[in-house]
């Protein structure tokens, strides 16, 4: 039995030895699974989730708002396109979610996106805010966070299956990428990957022409939100105050980035409804 469990952590520890990428700031990134293979589970879980909130009747349809963010996200990955080519094929979507009192919103592997009605309402955002939300959460998914996240559970999993090898369990050795797909959605980001996200998703708004200093009017309204007690968007992200400076420092940069005039969105969004 020993002997078995020696075995498979010797072929973990090998997955996690050769499994390195480097992200687009130059980080290093340990990946148990492709960034392909992510892509492939985040759908799966993404249609199970938007199927679930259908029948809650949780999807909006109101035809303002849809247009709203579908502009928004419009421009936002027109800019992402053309700055990672390889993110053209993937199936870009995004569903705005009807929860008053929920302040987030996520990007998964392959663009497949989302938004809750609370954050909107609740910090009365501009367009300009809305654009740095989801250009952060759309950079998360550009530099490949959702496979480090599956990978975080993957490895988890690894080491539960390890164990059920051990007892003859084979209950345990459930498929690690499905399990893994759904819990990118409930993880939180690491604060490496959090900073990563507000530096290139900074960049991307501007690039769509999106006000700069919106990121950091969105944050300090965020900040305001939290109380003793921080909305599940700031659970694992910089402090508010380091957050505010290196925003605050790259608006200048970004701003020489933001275009003239206002660009219209070239690439499609299927709004999920």
């Amino acid at each position: 039995m020993k002997r078995i469990v020696g075995i498979v952590c010797a072929a973990i520890t090998a997955t996690l030895i050769v499994a390195c990428t480097t992200s687009p700031t130059g980080r290093t990134q340990l990946m148990i699974i492709s960034p392909e293979s992510a892509i492939v589970e985040s759908k799966a879980a993404y249609l199970s989730t938007m199927q679930s909130l259908d029948e809650q009747q949780k999807l909006v349809t109101d035809p303002t708002t849809v247009k709203r963010i579908q502009t928004i996200t419009g421009r936002l990955v027109t800019e992402a396109v053309a700055r990672y080519p390889s993110s053209r094929n993937w199936e870009w979507s995004v569903a705005i979610i009807d929860d008053a009192e929920t302040l987030n919103a996520w990007c998964m592997a392959g663009g497949r996106m989302a938004i809750y009605t609370g954050i909107i309402s609740k910090l009365d955002l501009n367009d300009d805010e809305i654009a740095q939300i989801m250009g952060h959460e759309i950079s998360h998914a550009l530099a490949n966070h959702t496979a480090e996240q599956m990978s975080r559970a993957i490895a988890i999993n690894m080491g539960v299956t390890a164990v059920g090898v051990a007892s003859d369990n084979s209950g345990i050795a459930l498929s690690a990428t499905a399990i893994a797909a759904q819990l990118a959605l409930q993880l939180p980001n690491s604060r490496t990957a959090e900073s990563e996200a507000d530096r290139i998703g900074i960049e991307l708004a501007a690039r769509a022409g999106y006000a700069p200093e919106a990121a950091v009017t969105l944050w300090q309204k965020m900040n305001k939100q939290g109380g003793d007690r921080p909305p599940e968007f700031l659970s694992t992200h910089p402090s508010p105050g380091n957050r505010e400076k290196t925003l605050q420092a790259l608006v200048p940069e970004m701003k020489a980035l933001n275009p003239q005039q206002v660009k219209a969105a070239v690439h499609a969004i299927t709004i999920v409804q």
